[in-house]
């Protein structure tokens, strides 16, 4: 049994691919593919405390903050989820000294396969996790980006043509066709050329570049036993107790018997965890 405050699982893929999980209750960590195949039950007290500061909260914001926290953290401004709209050179970041470190470094544009073909953008740290998190099959980074308002203005042109949206009831069916990703993303270039020589002019062409023919798609393999036929969504504030056989587990969310439940929607609040 484990207690504490949750926190996004940990994600991690070995060489060959394989996907695993490692679950977190306040200091605590689980392996979870002990649990594959097993009863599991995750009992929520109806507490959250934030992930920033720490103080109770009576709603979670941003994935785990308080409201005051969700309202100054530059982790939290919208810019988060619309990078292109990053405002750091204007001097107004809430946080110029947390954007140099998060935001004021390389990111890729990449192109993945989460039951559909989806463009996204994440730090160069954070590859593979980012694909993990998002329960992409493939994955191939095209770009690499001086900063991230830059990466998101390259992203938004692709966004016309490739969705920036993982379509989750789709992902949680494992109905995933192998897409040649290597010729999506020659075909993509082609198609939005004048674009990106648009934005290499005005930002240098060290500020995007494309990467080279020793790029690789890299395929993923999910700790699934077996996928649910129609996704039903396990509520925890409706639900405190959530219980069944966890089937599988995919981006970050457990497939149960008994529904499905996104564990990050729940960062922050206390849970206790039986195997």
């Amino acid at each position: 049994m484990m207690h504490g405050n949750l926190r996004k699982m940990m994600a991690s893929a070995d060489s060959n691919g394989k996907v695993s999980y490692q679950l977190r209750l306040g200091d605590e960590q689980f392996p979870l593919e002990q649990a594959i195949g097993q009863k599991v039950s995750i009992q929520f007290s109806g507490q959250i405390s934030c992930i920033h500061c720490g103080r109770a909260s009576n709603k979670s914001f941003s994935q785990g903050h308080c409201y005051p926290c969700f309202k100054k953290l530059a982790a939290c401004d919208t810019c988060i989820m619309s990078p292109e709209k990053c405002h750091y050179h204007k001097g107004t970041c809430r946080e110029p000294d947390w954007a140099e470190k998060f935001c004021m470094q390389s990111h890729y544009v990449y192109l993945s396969n989460t039951t559909a073909l989806k463009v996204g953008i994440t730090r160069g740290d954070q590859l593979p996790t980012r694909w993990l998190d998002q329960g992409a099959t493939q994955a191939r980074a095209m770009f690499l980006v001086d900063n991230r308002r830059t990466s998101g203005l390259v992203e938004t042109l692709f966004k016309d043509e490739v969705a920036d949206k993982t379509n989750w009831r789709n992902m949680l069916k494992g109905s995933d066709l192998n897409i040649d990703l290597a010729a999506e993303q020659e075909r993509l270039i082609n198609r939005l050329w004048e674009g990106l020589d648009s934005l290499q002019n005005e930002f240098g062409l060290q500020a995007i570049q494309e990467l080279g023919d020793d790029n690789v798609t890299h395929e993923f393999d999910y700790p699934v036993l077996e996928y649910p036929t129609k996704v039903t969504s396990i509520n925890a504030e409706k639900t405190p107790l959530v219980e069944g056989t966890l089937m599988g587990i995919k981006g970050q969310y457990w497939m149960l018997d008994t529904g499905v439940i996104n564990l990050r929607k729940y960062t922050g609040y206390e849970a206790a965890f039986t195997l």
